[in-house]
């Protein structure tokens, strides 16, 4: 095997490894984190590049902050090498419905009337998440005001199921629900939708009653 081939191997062993960091579950992400066999830089781009790949398919992620992730990956490596206490969470990344207030990432509600709007502060269970070491990607998709059983608004648009494209995905939290999801069909093998290992969400009980009335279509 040749220089050129010996490097075509590595790179395809790297792609198969990011690609699956983004399916392990949370306590194992941040077990091997903990234990110095991955980086929350590495852990961050494996979980970029599946949403990049397979977000505009089902469209659960409306904002991505990639630059404000890579920048807080990194200041957990940081605190890391430097042998600082780590938080529960620490490096993991997360995503968070866009009804919740994020200081410099948009936040619209889901309304036209906030499309445009950057907050300047958190609200205090973002703070929470940060402070325990968590990593914020972006915003998840909601009805407006996060007022209905199926997501879409007129700034976004409608977000789909990631297991049958032409279904509905539910809501209000069907954002973060499509985002946390996997993809595979029998027949042809779908690329699988990254599973942003935390999504900061809200539920109500009509979201409930949607869900079990789903299911029981299903039986």
């Amino acid at each position: 095997m040749n220089a050129d081939q010996d490097t075509g191997v590595r790179l395809a062993r790297m792609r198969d490894t990011q690609g699956e960091l983004c399916f392990l579950s949370a306590v194992e992400l941040t077990r091997r984190m903990r234990a110095g066999e991955l980086s929350a830089r590495e852990v961050l781009a494996a979980h970029v590049a599946q949403i990049e790949r397979v977000n505009p398919r089902v469209n659960a992620i409306i904002t991505l902050a990639v630059e404000q992730a890579q920048a807080a990956a990194e200041a957990a490596d940081e605190r890391q090498a430097r042998g600082e206490a780590l938080g529960a969470l620490h490096g993991l990344p997360m995503v968070h419905k866009d009804l919740f207030e994020t200081r410099g990432i948009r936040t619209t509600f889901g309304s036209p009337l906030f499309r445009d709007y950057v907050p300047a502060q958190n609200d205090a269970v973002i703070d929470r998440w940060h402070r325990a070491g968590a990593v914020t990607v972006g915003k998840t998709n909601t009805p407006e005001f996060g007022a209905g059983s199926q997501t879409f608004n007129a700034v976004f648009g409608a977000t789909r199921n990631p297991y049958d494209v032409t279904k509905t995905c539910g809501g209000s939290s069907g954002g973060g629900g499509a985002s946390l999801a996997s993809l595979e069909k029998k027949a042809n093998e779908h690329p699988k939708l990254a599973r942003t290992w935390a999504e900061l969400a809200t539920k109500a009980a009509a979201s409930d009653r949607l869900d079990q009335a789903i299911e029981a279509q299903k039986r």
